[in-house]
């Protein structure tokens, strides 16, 4: 299984230009799985609520079943913990995204900070590193916070 899961890494991480559609897709949905997880890692525990909103984020955002959600947050765990900067990533999303799915993206990682029941100084300032490598106005930024921050029930400004 390890095998087979590092040759899905390799695979995933950089497809040939020349890849199919399927396989940047699955790159794609990767390197969104990495920046919400980068979120979840910010702090210094991971919550069981963290993990299930990286899970559900992902599920809605791909239209993926539970079980597809969960490897593919395990496989963004694994890469996020080699990599060594986050433009990788976020070059892959601004090519793929328009900013209303950017958006929506960011909202999904608020949603991860807040799992826990609190935002960390570490969480907020990856959030801010994110957004600003997806080129998201910082209107939108704090507009995005605000409904995560309502649907965590959290409704103050921590």
């Amino acid at each position: 299984m390890l095998k087979t899961l590092r040759d899905l890494f390799d695979n995933l991480r950089a497809p040939s230009p020349d890849a199919g559609p399927e396989a940047l897709e699955h790159a794609l949905q990767l390197a969104t799985a990495v920046m919400l997880v980068e979120v979840m890692r910010a702090d210094a525990s991971f919550a069981p609520s963290e993990r299930e909103v990286v899970r559900k984020a992902l599920g809605e955002k791909f239209r993926l079943a539970d079980d597809e959600a969960a490897r593919l947050a395990e496989l963004a765990e694994a890469t996020a913990r080699e990599a060594t900067d986050l433009y990788s990533f976020t070059s892959r999303i601004n090519a793929a995204f328009d900013m209303a799915q950017k958006l929506r993206m960011v909202e999904f990682m608020w949603q991860v900070a807040y799992a826990d029941g609190r935002l960390s100084e570490h969480e907020r300032h990856v959030m801010w590193r994110i957004a600003d490598l997806l080129h998201v106005p910082q209107g939108a930024y704090v507009h995005a916070r605000l409904r995560a921050q309502l649907r965590a029930g959290e409704g103050g400004g921590t």
